[in-house]
């Protein structure tokens, strides 16, 4: 975290940014208008003098006054007005006693230009077929320049007030832009500190909204996948202490009995590992492979592997294990050690809360293949109790060792929904009670065809119970 700190703030860079922007649009927009505006007021003034120096012109006679200094007539066009002859003294009217600008032109045009610190322009007097003097019209040159620097500094005034506004709106956009970012952080942060809850709020800039929905989306995401995790880990958890505490169990028994035939108890705790053994092996490969790799499965095959499993259980409780396998059955696409564990948890349940025959029959329907467990028990409750309590007779050394399989009514199966559930198939309860059935669910794999006696099975369970999902038992879908 030490170079969270670092670096330029984002409020800072956007207000440098803007008020760079506005300043150089300013000054690449003020500098020609200055140039212009300057050429305006010069060009102006000096229109306005060749004006007054034209009309004086033709007022004043062609005989020139001899006299230095005389005063013109009264005319409203001669006020201001200097009359010079060709060698550029004056003669009449005001202005200084001699003018370049009005000296040694007997032919030239009128001419402007700055004399003395004033402005001034010069008009000839025409006699005949030459000039006889010339008019000579000033103003101060200082006038000129200040009024090109009064407009000058309101143009200054303007663009600064132009900048300044800029500043305001930089800065409001700088903190819009910014604040929704560091929502964003502080966010992150409160996921990364495990508040799987964090909402940020909507900006209404399109790009933050999208990374805010997305942080959500993930929070969400992660969320669930860290319940499922645990959940997971939960019923993890019990699939391995079951057939541990069966191993103890009757380790224990087989110890404490004076008359216990060691023998077959060390052959029996041999097995019971090999199935630990196969148990954790399944489960780190779907905890390695949460992707699950789907094979296609014969259920014939599948039945008999699980079934020969369960055959000793369920005969040393003097019960019977029937599989019923429907004829030209396909294959169906399904990750082997996901499939097993499920059917191991629905026998545990049908051994040690079942009563009578166990039956599993692998059938077609529609498209999917199903198998379903089924016994002839009481079945289970509609709403299974959040805290199940031990199965009766299930504690003690002198309990059979397989009767420590489970220590609740159903306790693995929200594993089994979970794991039939996200490799792609489903668990469903078909009927609670009496004589319970469960089915899994899978899809036919590809290539693998139809039976060709064409059997449509009721998409039920055994006895044309109908899959549901009842109380507690949220319904399991295709997808994850």
């Amino acid at each position: 975290m030490a170079g969270a700190s670092s670096g330029t703030p984002l409020r800072q860079r956007v207000l440098i940014s803007i008020l760079t922007v506005t300043t150089l649009a300013v000054v690449l927009f003020a500098l020609p208008l200055a140039v212009a505006v300057d050429r305006l007021y010069r060009s102006e003034a000096i229109a306005t003098l060749q004006e007054k120096a034209a009309r004086a012109a033709v007022v004043v006679p062609d005989s020139l006054p001899t006299a230095p200094g005389q005063k013109l007539p009264e005319t409203p066009s001669l006020s201001g007005v200097g009359v010079y002859d060709i060698a550029g003294r004056r003669v009449a009217g005001v202005g200084p006693d001699r003018s370049a600008l009005a000296a040694g032109h007997r032919t030239s045009p009128a001419r402007v230009g700055v004399e003395g610190g004033d402005l001034a322009a010069i008009a000839p007097i025409a006699s005949d077929q030459e000039v006889a003097g010339t008019v000579r019209v000033a103003i101060p040159y200082s006038t000129v320049i200040d009024r090109v620097y009064r407009a000058w500094a309101a143009m200054a005034l303007f663009a600064a007030i132009a900048i300044g506004l800029a500043a305001v709106i930089a800065r409001r956009q700088a903190r819009r832009l910014a604040a929704p970012l560091e929502q964003l952080t502080h966010a992150a942060r409160a996921l990364g500190d495990g508040d799987f809850s964090v909402r940020a709020q909507r900006s209404g800039v399109r790009e933050t909204d999208t990374a805010s929905e997305a942080l959500e989306d993930t929070a969400v995401h992660l969320g669930r996948l860290l319940d499922r995790e645990r959940a997971f880990s939960s019923d993890v958890s019990h699939q391995l202490r079951t057939p541990l505490t069966a191993l103890r169990v009757g380790l224990e028994s087989a110890v404490t009995r004076p008359d216990a035939d060691l023998r077959a108890a060390l052959k029996d705790a041999l097995t019971r590992s090999e199935h630990l053994s196969d148990i954790v092996e399944d489960l780190v490969s779907l905890v390695r492979q949460p992707g699950f790799t789907l094979v296609p499965v014969d259920a014939g095959a599948v039945l008999t592997e699980v079934g020969d499993r369960w055959q000793g259980p369920l005969d040393a409780r003097g019960r019977r294990l029937d599989r019923v396998v429907e004829p030209h059955l396909p294959r169906f696409a399904a990750p082997p050690a996901a499939l097993r564990q499920i059917l191991d948890v629905l026998l545990s349940n049908a051994l040690w809360h079942g009563e009578g025959t166990v039956t599993m029959t692998a059938r077609q329907v529609d498209g999917s293949v199903a198998i379903d467990v089924s016994d002839d028990g009481p079945g289970m409750p509609e709403e299974p109790p959040e805290s199940p309590e031990p199965a009766e007779g299930a504690e003690g050394p002198d309990a059979p060792a397989d009767l420590a399989a489970d220590d609740g009514h159903g306790r693995g199966l929200p594993l089994a929904r979970s794991l039939a559930s996200a490799a792609g198939g489903s668990l469903l309860l078909g009927r609670a009670a009496p004589k319970p059935v469960f089915t899994v669910t899978f899809p036919v794999a590809a290539g693998s065809g139809t039976g060709p006696n064409g059997t449509q099975s009721s998409p039920g369970g055994t006895n044309g119970a109908s899959p549901r999902a009842p109380r507690g038992w949220p319904a399991a879908s295709s997808k994850q």
